[in-house]
């Protein structure tokens, strides 16, 4: 079952569209963008309470409310001049002495680094309930009325450019050291990031990039699709493509997706997913076997690597199962690939009607410490879905080369329009957050 348990920002009047939600990799931030007429970025924290009659003891048994507050909004001359598109937080956690980094992209062309600074000394607790109104929602969650924190704030610390006009989405790899984009002239940027952390970071948690952006460099410009490129995703290469150890997934409205890899520094097309990819014959098609034929909005690379979703124009939903070489050679020996050591991905379920015929916009699998492997997905038909697989006992049960997934739940009309993005939470696999055209930013939970 999925029900709505808060609503963080509600719809609004100016129809400033919520475009993307981004949580930190602790779960204790979350980001939203919104386009234009009244483009920004909204910032929460998490904050836990005890509801005990003792709050200075952890009683046993005692419930925590998780208080979602707003602490800072980005929308000021420092920030895009036009429709902010994409935002994700880079995967380095404050649990390391790291302070959260985020990274925005708009239409502008430009892609944005932001830097969270606080001053302790200006504001009191942000847990502390008795210093502000709230509203109460069920399944103990709260959302704090009072104004944000103006001892919170996000600060630029880099500017990165390159494209030519819309940029689309972003992606952190799992490290942090890189960060790529995707845009309307139809490339993807890598840049090597020398975030606090990681390999080769700066030292310090501040991070202070000087004129030149040392912070950031430009690794390589993709070039291949032959038309937008709305969505990318890394994931990890299992030593099946070139040297490097992640490859990036990008989906365009050529309708295809294609799979970038890394040889000895240089990023290359190990793999085109397209119109010569086809549904298996054992699978029920109208499409004439083709798995995508429009518009490939999104994808969403499952825990491990082992497979990705896609979500099109079409309405349909692609699973993708990666081969290794070796089982490639013996169960496709006639699939032309890049080098004989690549292996290879092929579509081995799909989903025709994912969202009643209406486009899928977004794909989220949630994460393996939530245990139940369940897909989210969000479209054009209003509405959240929640897939699950099928288990392999029984009979009907899915298998790796042809599994089977059934729509578990359904939340209808979720938002008054197109559903942006669907995100799990990343700690919590019993907590999802929505965006829509209609400007809300909704929290969801997910029960079994």
């Amino acid at each position: 079952m999925i029900e709505a348990i808060s609503t963080l920002a509600s719809a609004n009047l100016t129809r400033s569209p919520a475009w993307q939600a981004s949580f930190s990799i602790d779960g204790k931030y979350l980001a939203v963008c919104f386009g234009n007429p009244n483009t920004h970025v909204k910032i929460w924290q998490c904050c836990k309470t005890q509801t005990s009659d003792n709050v200075n003891t952890k009683t046993p048994g005692a419930v925590e409310d998780e208080e979602w507050k707003l602490i800072a909004t980005i929308q000021d001359d420092a920030s895009h001049t036009r429709s902010i598109r994409s935002v994700a937080f880079a995967p380095t956690s404050i649990s390391y002495g790291v302070v959260p980094i985020l990274a925005t992209a708009s239409f502008d062309g430009k892609v944005l680094i932001w830097e969270y600074c606080h001053d302790d000394e200006e504001d009191d607790d942000i847990g502390n309930k008795d210093d502000m109104m709230q509203e109460k929602d069920q399944d103990n969650y709260t959302i704090a009325n009072n104004e944000q924190s103006t001892s919170s704030y996000f600060e630029p610390i880099a500017q990165l450019e390159g494209h030519d006009n819309e940029i689309k989405d972003l992606a952190w790899n799992a490290t942090g050291s890189l960060l790529a984009s995707c845009g309307r002239d139809k490339t993807i940027w890598i840049w090597e990031c020398f975030l606090p952390g990681t390999i080769g970071g700066v030292e310090s948690s501040n991070m202070e990039a000087d004129d030149d952006g040392e912070a950031f460099e430009c690794l390589a410009v993709l070039q291949g699709h032959d038309g937008d490129v709305k969505s990318i995703a890394f994931g990890p290469s299992h030593n099946q493509w070139g040297e490097g150890e992640e490859i990036l997934v990008s989906a365009s409205y050529d309708n295809t997706i294609k799979v970038w890899a890394e040889e000895a520094g240089d990023w290359y097309c190990a793999m085109t997913l397209g119109e010569d990819s086809h549904v298996p014959q054992s699978i029920p098609s109208s499409s004439g076997g083709i798995v995508h034929t429009s518009t490939v909005w999104c994808v969403g690379v499952a825990p491990g690597g082992v497979r990705f979703f896609s979500g099109s124009d079409d309405g349909s939903m692609a699973i993708w199962k990666l081969y290794t070489a070796t089982e490639r050679k013996k169960l496709f020996p006639n699939e032309q690939v890049v080098s004989s050591t690549d292996g290879l991905w092929k579509c081995v379920g799909r989903l025709p009607d994912a969202h009643s015929s209406y486009a899928v916009f977004s794909i989220d699998c949630a994460p393996t410490r939530a245990g139940h492997g369940r897909i989210a997905s969000a479209g054009g038909d209003n509405s959240i879905n929640i897939y699950r697989e099928e288990s392999l006992s029984g009979s009907g049960g899915g298998a790796s080369d042809a599994p089977k997934f059934s729509l578990e739940d359904v939340a209808v009309d979720a938002h008054d329009g197109d559903v942006n993005c669907i995100k799990w939470h990343p700690r919590d696999g019993r907590c999802l957050v929505s965006c829509g055209d209609d400007g809300a930013v909704k929290l969801w939970r997910y029960i079994r």
